[in-house]
């Protein structure tokens, strides 16, 4: 498939599709061990109210997302073949055993993200640097797409790296977009929001997809995908679920989809 080609997924609720990250849900469930909430069944009311992909960061601690949850869920989307299954991690530490296992298994994977993140970080800092980075990366990318998997790179918003994604194999990038939440409202929100705008433009030249996650919210999520229209995919979990806790799961997802 052309990177920049649309899919069901993206073509349901307009260009911008949403994929729910259930981290969270399962570091609350972690918390005792009698599995509320259930993952499984966050995701179930998320695709009930619209969504259209689950994300999931299984880390090598287990700290939030289990083993057994990437295929309990990857189960359950067996029954929603419109829906994208991103599972993101480093493709250095646990991330590719998975997409193996659930190729062997004949179950649905449709993209893995590949992130930097070291084993002790408590959340993802920092995109891929290029050509530092390209080596390594290039059998693991060719990997993933041998299993007819798409591969999004995490990458910081600058424009002069998106070349080089593209010439490695990738076919999306996944903007990191910490930046742009810590600037929303400030006196250099401007800018950076036209480093990310410069950015997505770089990746489209390159023949790149356009993802973009991270602190997206639905207080600054707008403001971005009017500068960034190009956005194949946000993946939105943290806020997502906070604001969950006030307003419902279902309620909140549909809220993100009117701003999409």
């Amino acid at each position: 498939m052309n990177p920049l080609q649309t899919t069901g997924l993206d073509a349901q609720h307009g260009l911008t599709a949403l994929s729910v990250n259930l981290n969270k849900v399962a570091l609350l469930r972690n918390t005792r061990e009698l599995g509320i909430p259930s993952v499984t069944g966050a995701a179930e009311r998320a695709l009930a109210a619209g969504a259209q992909g689950i994300t999931v960061h299984p880390r090598p601690d287990e700290r939030h997302i289990r083993a057994h949850d990437v295929y309990d869920l990857a189960e359950l989307l067996q029954a929603h073949p419109h829906v994208e299954y991103n599972i993101e991690g480093n493709p250095f530490h646990n991330l590719l055993d998975f997409a193996r296992e659930l190729k062997r298994r004949g179950l649905p994977l449709h993209q893995c993200t590949f992130v930097p993140d070291s084993v002790e970080q408590s959340t993802s800092d920092h995109g891929w640097r290029f050509p530092e980075d390209a080596a390594r990366l290039a059998p693991l990318v060719a990997e993933v797409r041998a299993l007819g998997v798409r591969v999004s790179l995490f990458m910081d918003p600058v424009p002069q790296q998106m070349p080089a994604v593209r010439a490695l194999g990738a076919e999306r990038v996944e903007l990191y977009t910490e930046t742009y939440a810590r600037a929303h409202g400030t006196p250099a929100h401007a800018a950076v929001l036209a480093g990310f705008a410069a950015s997505a433009e770089a990746a489209l030249r390159a023949g790149l997809g356009v993802n973009a996650g991270h602190d997206l919210s639905q207080a600054n999520l707008g403001e971005f995908l009017r500068a960034v229209p190009q956005v194949l995919e946000v993946s939105i979990g943290h806020a997502l679920i906070g604001e969950a806790l006030y307003a419902g799961l279902d309620a909140t997802v549909r809220a993100y989809l009117r701003l999409l």
